[in-house]
């Protein structure tokens, strides 16, 4: 039954998933929450004890109008991504900073974490799923994120007709609680990790970048070679929601494009990018969507590994 709820949550049944995160939500921390929860379910557990909303989008909007009781991260400040041996996305070295600030928000391993971005494209939603991932790296599976983030959270609030009740101004500062982390290594893939899959049969690497990135046809600034790691299959980030906008795609629509780039979608997987931004969308797509729980991200992506003289490939060559 669980299995047959999943897979209509993921075809659009909004019903059914509100229904399955409330057994998530009843269970606690014994039990993993979905990944993907909806607009409407924000709506009705908005208040609800062992409840948190994060949002991620920049402090004006937030003061202006956010989810009533969410806190506000700044995404690019609080530690989620440091630079690092000129990399500039890497996990840190200090993930009791990360347990703190988790606390601080008034959070503890009770707690559903519901995680908010802007909504408003595929590149957005990556602050929402490299959010997801750090919660499972210190080994927090109780979290979600809101599917079309806050765009989709203002259509259903106008949708009712703009209740007062569904917005609140101005920062929200909880009392601290403690949130203990439990540190799940298995699921960094560092550079060395990238090089030993080079010559293993049965690893899958994915690029999550665009294709002119993927093919060397542009090189980003934090880069310094252009191409991708040798044998990677590029599937772009903004494949993975519908029209590049802030929903993810259905299961089956993933499924069907994983296809059309040569990427199973079982088995050891490595997802990577520039900083472990956009791979963090490929990664929860893998992992989270498609299921497939041997999936890894490497944050450093080719920032760390071009800084490191690491060899790549560059399919098509314009000089």
């Amino acid at each position: 039954m669980k299995t047959k709820w999943r897979n209509r949550w993921f075809s659009g049944g909004v019903a059914l998933a509100s229904a399955v995160a409330g057994l998530a939500l009843s269970a606690g921390s014994a039990m993993a929450a979905q990944p993907l929860v909806s607009a409407e379910w924000a709506v009705a557990h908005i208040g609800k004890p062992d409840v948190a909303f994060i949002d991620a989008r920049p402090l004006v909007a937030y003061l202006r109008g956010h989810i009533p009781g969410a806190v506000h991260t700044h995404f690019a400040t609080d530690g989620w991504r440091v630079s690092r041996g000129g990399a500039p996305g890497m996990f840190t070295r200090h993930p009791e900073k990360l347990a703190k600030l988790i606390g601080d928000f008034g959070i503890d391993n009770k707690t559903h974490v519901i995680l908010v971005s802007p909504g408003m494209s595929s590149t957005d939603m990556g602050m929402a799923t490299r959010m997801f991932w750090t919660f499972e790296v210190l080994g927090d599976k109780n979290v979600s994120i809101l599917d079309g983030g806050m765009a989709a959270y203002l259509a259903a609030v106008k949708a009712k007709g703009n209740p007062a009740d569904l917005l609140q101004k101005g920062m929200v500062k909880p009392a601290a609680k403690t949130f203990t982390m439990s540190l799940q290594k298995d699921l960094l893939a560092n550079r060395a990790a990238v090089e030993a899959a080079l010559k293993q049969p049965g690893v899958t690497l994915i690029d999550n970048r665009p294709s002119d990135q993927y093919l060397g046809v542009t090189r980003p600034p934090v880069d310094t070679k252009s191409g991708t790691i040798p044998g990677a299959h590029n599937v772009p980030q903004e494949w993975l929601t519908q029209n590049g906008g802030g929903m993810f795609r259905s299961k089956a629509e993933i499924e069907k494009l994983y296809a059309a780039a040569g990427v199973p979608t079982t088995g050891k997987q490595i997802t990577f990018c520039n900083t472990g931004w956009w791979a963090s969308i490929g990664w929860f797509v893998s992992s989270q969507i498609l299921g497939n729980k041997d999936a890894k991200m490497y944050a450093g992506s080719m920032s760390d590994w071009t800084h490191h003289n690491m060899p790549v490939e560059t399919k098509i060559s314009v000089k």
